[in-house]
């Protein structure tokens, strides 16, 4: 098979990429695909391939300097492992994770689950920050009626266990 970008050369570089449900595939030659950003001088794991830890580096500080300042621990070492070593190494190698969150959660920040034991009290803590919007804009708008009954409902929530913080506090 011949390589789709020079048509010259025989294909050893064969990827697969899938968008929005649309599958491509692009076989190219060596040369082509160092052309293209892929660095082919080390062997890839399918982890760093999926992780975007084989191909493109940072720009920035080059690799073997990036350390982090409170662990020591190398973007080699992170490769490696999959694993950071303490807080700081969020912050060292944040070049790094910000693709690979988007990629992996398709958002910039991971939303999770809430613990079973923790999901009452943040339904409670939502329902009162609505509530509360909704008193916000009845006193607003001079509807004090609406205000009384939207304070009375705010009060029965947090009487009820909610630990939610009172307007004001933080």
């Amino acid at each position: 098979m011949h390589c789709e970008v020079c048509q010259e050369n025989e294909a050893t570089v064969h990827l697969t990429q899938i968008v929005d449900g649309h599958v491509k595939k692009i076989n190219m030659c060596e040369a082509c695909a160092a052309k293209s950003g892929l660095e082919m001088k080390g062997a890839l794991s399918i982890t760093d391939i999926l992780l975007g830890l084989g191909g493109v580096k940072p720009a920035g500080r080059p690799e073997a300097d990036r350390a982090c300042p409170r662990c020591h621990m190398r973007r080699a070492d992170f490769k490696k492992t999959g694993r950071l070593g303490c807080p700081d190494c969020y912050e060292t190698f944040t070049a790094e994770l910000a693709p690979m969150v988007q990629s992996m959660h398709h958002s910039s920040q991971h939303v999770g689950g809430i613990p079973v034991h923790e999901e009452l009290r943040v339904q409670k803590t939502a329902e009162i920050a609505a509530l509360q919007q909704a008193l916000d804009k009845a006193v607003a708008g001079e509807n004090f009626e609406e205000a009384a009954r939207l304070r009375d409902r705010i009060a029965t929530c947090r009487a009820q266990g909610s630990a939610a913080p009172e307007k004001g506090d933080v």
